[in-house]
């Protein structure tokens, strides 16, 4: 599994543009945010958590589509459905891949995009927590999306629709947790401790479900 890992981070750098088209769009999403609501920095502090949750949201779903477009074209995809391990355990591999290929820049880049934002080193501090341990639940829910849509030609906008819905109580309870942190009679826990809780549940139902979904498509 270790073998399968370091391929797929191989490919993906190989690949080129996956996690810099979406670094950028998340920069995008955030920068067209002060031309819309005005140069108000209380307010874009008090908004800033949300924002940069749902530009980080927006930007996973971005590279979802290609999690076995490539193995389709290589004739790799047959070979998993074939093998000898768990298929549901190949591709949590494959998303843990993913994740750190496309979402951990997300992460990164989230406190200098928070400074657009006007925000405090508390804010940022918490939703760069809360997306480093929610954001791998919207690669494990894309999982189901991106094979369901791996035999259509262009799935990227099926796999969107699919997943955003399944991926909003992540992001409910994200921003929830990231604003508990920086308003003083909110508790911080119990909404970080569900986020947690809903990465936890997606990183066994996500690959099941994928690899279900590959299965029905195999035959």
């Amino acid at each position: 599994m270790t073998d399968l890992l370091l391929r797929d981070l191989k490919l993906a750098v190989r690949a080129g543009g996956g996690a810099l088209i979406g670094v950028l769009f998340f920069l995008t999403v955030v920068a067209v945010i002060p031309f819309g609501v005005g140069p108000d920095l209380n307010l874009l502090s008090r908004i800033g958590p949300a924002i940069l949750w749902i530009g980080a949201l927006l930007s996973a779903l971005l590279g979802l589509d290609r999690l076995f477009q490539t193995d389709r074209e290589d004739g790799s995809l047959d070979l998993m459905l074939m093998q000898e391990h768990p298929l549901a355990l190949t591709i949590l591999v494959k998303c843990v891949a993913h994740w750190i290929a496309t979402g951990l820049p997300l992460v990164l880049a989230a406190p200098l995009l928070g400074l657009f934002m006007n925000m405090n080193e508390v804010a940022i501090g918490a939703v760069m927590l809360t997306l480093l341990v929610g954001s791998p639940a919207i690669t494990f829910i894309g999982a189901v999306g991106a094979a369901v849509a791996v035999a259509l030609p262009r799935g990227g906008l099926l796999v969107s629709i699919l997943v955003l819905p399944l991926a909003i109580p992540v992001l409910i309870f994200g921003v929830s947790a990231s604003y508990a942190a920086v308003e003083e009679p909110a508790p911080f826990m119990p909404p970080f401790l569900i986020l947690i809780a809903l990465t936890m549940f997606f990183a066994v139902l996500g690959p099941v479900g994928a690899a279900l979904a590959l299965k029905n498509a195999g035959d």
